[in-house]
């Protein structure tokens, strides 16, 4: 005889969770109608509109094309632009100068542990604004002024700039993505054959020189037979200044130099945790198969540190991104600069509040995703890999 399944027990009703869910709504919704009430009061009418109005101040440096005549909405665009180049340059630097210094704090040599250390705990236990000034203080006072700028060939630095060749931007030009693009993939599938190689026969293929002139060589090649201009531009001083070529400020160089040193720093940490967590039996394998000491960090040791660090590297990167904020210490035109002179312009902080909280927001999401799906693919690969 067939007996029919029990009936599932019903779980109770979490009146707590609802009640404190209810209550934070409940806040909100006070807290809402308490600044409309306030700004009605005030005559504030609260909206975006003024977005479109004439901004009437200039930045000190942009990205895109920005003149004092152009929109509020306009000089936003322009300091997220500055915040997200300083966040991608320092994300660079700060990976960078973190896996050197974890790699060299877990080196043999007492010298270079030291060092290490030293660096660390240095930057671990000071406050970034106090780094900030004090590089932003060396700069000003040790640079020479422009009229002495110190020049190598066509490149000059001061304590206003660092000035540099560029190419000038044409339309034409648009059109060295396509080689760009190709020269990117034949990379990629250059890199593939790479590994296949090695993986089948133990020989060691050339990778970064392959990579680096696809990617240099044919959109070079391509404006050379397509006749696209590349008019090169050279920084010549003036009456005060430098013009023509490209130029870094600054404040733009010392909010880099600060961020990479600092979020390094801390970087170096994750890193050195990561390896100290691979088994040492698997280095001592490595070893014993008569593979280099290079060629142990390079095939047994990073992979496995890769896919252990990211999950802590992401906090990291997130801080970084929202830690260009202080770059408003030393005048660089980042969002927050930007959105702090539209307030005092405008008055009207909670809508300034509110744009530069989702810009913050997006690109802290947007990082954290890619990292997220970066460290999906790694473990799926591991995975793949061990059976």
């Amino acid at each position: 005889m067939q007996h029919s399944p029990r009936p599932a027990a019903r779980k109770p009703p979490d009146w707590l969770g609802t009640g404190v869910v209810a209550l934070i709504l409940l806040a909100l919704a006070v807290l809402g109608a308490n600044i409309w009430l306030n700004m009605q009061g005030a005559g504030v009418t609260p909206g975006f509109g003024f977005l479109a109005q004439t901004a009437g101040f200039d930045l000190s440096e942009s990205l895109i094309p920005y003149a004092a005549k152009d929109s509020y909405a306009r000089a936003i665009l322009a300091g997220l632009l500055n915040t997200v180049l300083l966040a991608l340059a320092g994300l660079v630097m700060a990976t960078v100068v973190g896996v050197l210094m974890g790699l060299v704090s877990v080196t043999p040599s007492p010298a270079g542990r030291m060092v290490a250390l030293l660096y660390v705990e240095l930057f671990r236990n000071l406050p970034k604004i106090l780094v900030l000034l004090l590089f932003y203080v060396l700069a000003v006072r040790g640079l020479p002024p422009v009229r002495e700028a110190l020049s190598l060939g066509p490149f000059h630095l001061s304590n206003r700039s660092v000035y540099m060749p560029m190419i000038l931007p044409d339309p034409a030009q648009l059109w060295l993505l396509l080689p760009l693009g190709a020269g990117a993939l034949a990379a990629i599938f250059w890199a593939r054959r790479a590994r296949r190689i090695k993986w089948e026969t133990g020989r060691e293929t050339p990778v970064l020189p392959v990579a680096l002139a696809l990617l240099l060589g044919l959109p070079l090649a391509f404006a050379l037979l397509a006749g696209v201009p590349l008019v090169p531009t050279l920084p010549t001083f003036e009456r005060f200044d430098f013009a023509g070529g490209a130029r870094l400020s600054v404040q733009f160089l010392v909010v880099l130099l600060t961020l990479g040193l600092y979020h390094g720093a801390q970087i170096a940490e994750v890193v050195r945790g990561g390896i100290l967590a691979v088994p040492r039996g698997q280095v001592e394998a490595a070893r014993a198969l008569g593979l280099s000491p290079r060629h142990v960090t390079r095939f047994v040791v990073l992979p496995q540190v890769l896919r252990i660090v990211i999950p802590p590297m992401i906090n990291q990167y997130v801080n970084l991104i929202k830690n260009t904020s202080v770059a408003i210490v030393v005048g660089y035109s980042d969002l927050m600069s930007v959105s702090g002179t539209i307030i005092n312009q405008t008055f009207r902080p909670l809508e300034m509040m509110l744009i530069t909280m989702a810009l913050y927001l997006g690109l802290s999401l947007l990082a954290s995703s890619a990292m997220n799906r970066l460290n999906a693919v790694l473990r799926a690969r591991g995975a793949r890999s061990a059976t």
